[in-house]
């Protein structure tokens, strides 16, 4: 019989969240599939799906009876990190639009790499030679599955901003989680994504036709916003009490494997399950999976000395 040890105790909790990033992953990439299906504009598509999400986080604290009250330098530290947020989408999006997905995509994979540099240096550790080889393994998993085009350098350095983006709220949320509940921390940093990305079209002239929904588009809209954004961000934010930016960063990777492989299942898409997938996907995988092994061994080594 296993003692429940601190340890153990601590080892298993590192374990269910790593279970609850797969998941929570896992639901990101059927985003993809969603806005296949929503014919609304990207810039408006994300403007709603945030808004249905907070509308849902408020609807939450209310039904349980939640205090969801913060400090003023909460309030005002998780706003502007909704404007990492908001400006991550809108970049994303942006980034589509001047390349291609595929190059997004490829760009997008540098999460790892700029996390793997940026969470050493604010938490004043040396920086891993470990990390940066998960990074470029990634990038190169990532490269394997889609076809990389080389001629939209707009693209590649708006989707690089993106990616710089969503490593940099990636860290702050980390330290935000262990103060705060990922539920209030998700609701105030999409109530910034709100803010920000409606003065983006207001700006831009984003309020027009455009916002025009079908029900089916409301249905999917529904969908996305509660499950696939409130509640998927919840768990993505609830999971750094345990594991690190860098953890959460390199399984995240695993969005447009899942990705491909729902668009393979619902739209019967099969020719996007290429040989290069394949060998992307296990260099993604390994990479993954491999990487605590990796890491164990080398404290193991560190340790012996």
């Amino acid at each position: 019989m296993t003692k429940n040890t601190p340890e153990t105790a601590s080892k298993n909790a590192v374990n269910r969240n790593l279970l609850i990033l797969h998941f929570t992953v896992f639901i990101w990439g059927f985003t993809g599939i969603l806005g296949a299906l929503i014919s609304v504009p990207a810039i408006q598509l994300v403007w709603y799906r945030v808004v249905i999400a907070v509308a849902s986080l408020f609807l939450y604290f209310k039904f349980n009876r939640t205090y969801f009250g913060v400090s003023r330098h909460s309030f005002l530290s998780l706003i502007f990190t909704g404007a990492l947020v908001g400006g991550h989408w809108i970049l994303f999006f942006a980034a589509i639009k001047l390349s291609t997905v595929s190059v997004t995509l490829v760009c997008l994979s540098s999460i790892t790499l700029f996390t793997a540099v940026i969470e050493p240096l604010v938490s004043k550790k040396a920086i891993s030679k470990l990390e940066i080889i998960a990074g470029l393994l990634i990038i190169i998993g990532i490269f394997l599955i889609f076809k990389f085009e080389f001629n939209y350098t707009k693209g590649i350095i708006t989707a690089l901003t993106s990616a710089l983006l969503a490593s940099l709220f990636s860290i702050i949320n980390s330290k935000q989680a262990q103060k705060l509940e990922a539920p209030v921390i998700a609701f105030y940093e999409l109530g910034g994504a709100v803010l920000w990305i409606s003065l983006y079209l207001l700006f831009t002239g984003g309020f027009n036709k455009h916002m025009a929904l079908t029900p089916a588009d409301a249905g999917y809209l529904i969908l996305l916003g509660t499950v696939c954004t409130s509640l998927a961000y919840v768990a993505g934010v609830s999971v750094m009490r345990e594991l690190s930016a860098f953890k959460v960063a390199l399984i995240t990777n695993l969005e447009p494997v899942y990705g491909i492989i729902m668009a393979a299942l619902f739209f019967g898409d099969m020719k996007k399950m290429t040989p290069g997938f394949w060998a992307g996907a296990i260099i993604i995988l390994s990479t993954i999976f491999l990487f605590p092994v990796a890491q164990k061994q080398i404290s193991k080594r560190r340790s012996k000395r």
